[in-house]
């Protein structure tokens, strides 16, 4: 099969998704398809071999037969490109429009969380402007977050006063006009991996152990800079646990194709859903196909999957006149 797989982007996480991609591509080929990579610059300029790339209604994306979304952030895990991709007509891998859209907005994501029930640390949404002392409530040690950026970028982690927080604040509305003030949990980072459109299916979850204070972008991209415990150090009924709420999710936001859901386990039963991500990290630090190989699917048969996944959610979706 011939498969696009879409690099870069305009967004700050543009040299992770070039790493990504790359991962990706090497391990299709594995597969034994043909991956063709699309370059897209920060300037949103869509590129093959170097060369401008004209996307045409009705015609595949480079001639190929599927595109691979490797993007992460803003116009490219968000719905954008997925919109494209509907709008022209063309196949792809991954969530569509509308759950992509949600979970990239951090905000949004919780709101829904809370409303079904879904249990998280608590939080509070500030716009600029907004009196930081809304955020009181949360105590301390707490955490600033763009609401609608990945990869740790923009993020802060405020140990102590009113001044660092601001200083937070200002760094995030750097990024997005909303910040998202997370209260501190000391327990156990989880992530699980998810594939599936109608009946997703879970990897085994995976302990993650920043060799820093948290979890932050050079912990998460730098060689050695985290280790992924999988299984994780839990007993079998908060394992279980979490696989359980990555479904549940997974299912709420409508998801299809792939995920990766994150979460905290405090005092080891106790467990919090953080963020759910539609294109986690295909690096060769990432955990989402990391789990997957330490459940017994390979990094080329997991590729391979994901395309049958988006196929067959292209093919159904077909069927209905809207």
């Amino acid at each position: 099969m011939r498969v696009a797989v879409l690099a870069g982007g305009r967004s700050s996480e543009h040299d992770v998704s070039l790493a990504s991609a790359t991962s990706v591509a090497e391990g299709l080929a594995q597969a034994g398809h043909e991956p063709i990579l699309v370059e897209i610059s920060r300037e949103g300029v869509w590129s093959l071999d170097g060369e401008p790339l004209a996307l045409t209604p009705g015609k595949q994306v480079a001639g190929a037969d599927i595109v691979f979304p490797v993007l992460h952030g803003p116009y490219g895990e968000d719905g954008t490109v997925q919109g494209l991709l509907e709008t022209i007509g063309t196949p792809y891998v991954g969530a569509g429009v509308l759950s992509s859209a949600l979970c990239m907005d951090k905000v949004v994501f919780k709101e829904l969380m809370s409303q079904a029930g879904i249990p998280q640390v608590d939080y509070v949404a500030l716009r600029e402007g907004d009196d930081s002392r809304l955020a009181s409530r949360l105590g301390m040690p707490l955490f600033v977050k763009p609401a609608r950026l990945g990869s740790s970028v923009g993020i802060s982690k405020v140990s102590s006063g009113e001044a660092e927080l601001e200083q937070a604040l200002s760094l995030a509305w750097e990024h997005d006009p909303v910040a998202l003030v997370e209260a501190f949990s000391g327990g156990m980072e989880v992530e699980c991996s998810v594939i599936g459109n109608d009946a997703p299916e879970t990897s085994q979850p995976g302990e993650v152990v920043p060799h820093a204070d948290w979890y932050d972008f050079e912990a998460k991209y730098s060689p050695g800079g985290m280790e992924l415990v999988v299984p994780p150090r839990l007993d079998e009924h908060a394992i279980e646990r979490v696989r359980a709420l990555a479904v549940e999710v997974y299912r709420l936001v409508g998801c299809s194709g792939f995920a990766r859901v994150d979460f905290f386990v405090e005092n080891g039963h106790n467990v919090l859903v953080n963020e759910l991500n539609t294109i986690p990290g295909f690096t060769p630090t990432s955990g989402f196909p990391k789990m997957f190989e330490a459940s017994g699917v390979p990094y080329p048969e997991l590729l391979d999957r994901l395309l049958g996944l988006g196929m067959e959610r292209f093919e159904r979706e077909r069927r209905y006149g809207f």
